[in-house]
């Protein structure tokens, strides 16, 4: 039998060193980055042809043909030239004025009575010129060289009107004395939509028996009511005014004339604190 001997190599085991060979991958690169990374990349984009823009120059020369375009005289217009008004001119009568009114046909022979109390507040304290045009139906102003006041024209027509709408003469007149007084006018509809009947009732309830309710809310109001069928006109100053139609509102809505007068009462008692 044979032994056999072997010595321990003292070398190390040999191992294969094997090496993955990875292929790296491009980095990704932003459609926005896609031109700088072409440049990185000494390639230059190509961008498509566009309309060719203007360089500097041919600007400049559009600058300079419109200095030169300013330049250039206006043809001679057929428009007149005028003058600066003289200050005697300026204070000068002014060009006269027209206004014609109107007159109802049931309200032309209370006119051709009242007559001379009409014409005469509108000459003697307006300087108004005024003529009756019967064949019209109207009553006809106009300045002249007496008028003083740039209002008086309006003040003149409203006096008219407020006559042609039924008011009497002396109340009338006070439009032309104060300022402050105004004529409104409405109708019953114009508050609520009714018919037949119902709207009998409400100019009963705002007339009132023997024109009681109306005369209640003239003097507490301090104002003149004219109720000409569907139509109501009211007198007065501002204030006054929204005293009557809000009582006058109230009526054709259908509240007691028992209520509104409590309500007038109370607005009058306020209306004499303020005036004291």
């Amino acid at each position: 039998m044979v032994v056999v001997q072997t010595e321990p190599s003292t070398s190390a085991p040999v191992h294969k060193n094997r090496r993955k060979l990875s292929k790296k991958k491009a980095p990704r690169i932003p459609e926005d980055g896609a031109a700088e990374h072409d440049e990185e990349m000494g390639t230059t984009a190509r961008t498509p042809a566009g309309p060719d823009k203007p360089s500097e120059d041919t600007a400049e020369d559009d600058d300079a043909l419109m200095i030169d375009t300013d330049d250039v005289p206006l043809p001679p217009s057929s428009a007149p030239s005028f003058g600066p008004v003289s200050a005697a001119a300026a204070a000068g009568p002014l060009k006269s004025e027209t206004r014609r009114i109107a007159i109802p046909p049931h309200r032309m022979t209370p006119l051709k009575k009242d007559w001379v109390n009409i014409f005469g507040p509108l000459t003697e304290l307006l300087g108004l010129q005024v003529r009756m045009n019967v064949q019209r139906k109207s009553v006809e102003i106009r300045t002249s060289k007496h008028t003083k006041e740039v209002g008086a024209l309006q003040k003149g027509a409203d006096f008219v009107k407020a006559y042609a709408l039924g008011f009497d003469v002396n109340d009338a007149i006070a439009l032309l004395r104060l300022d402050d007084l105004y004529l409104d006018s409405f109708e019953i509809k114009d508050v609520k939509t009714l018919h037949g009947d119902h709207l009998s009732r409400a100019i009963g309830r705002i007339a009132g028996q023997d024109g009681k309710t109306k005369f209640t809310i003239e003097n507490a109001s301090r104002t003149r009511i004219i109720l000409a069928d569907t139509k109501i006109h009211i007198l007065g100053s501002f204030q006054n005014i929204k005293v009557a139609r809000d009582a006058i509102v109230s009526l054709i809505l259908g509240s007691p004339p028992g209520k509104v007068y409590a309500g007038l009462r109370t607005v009058s008692s306020r209306m004499r604190q303020r005036a004291l």
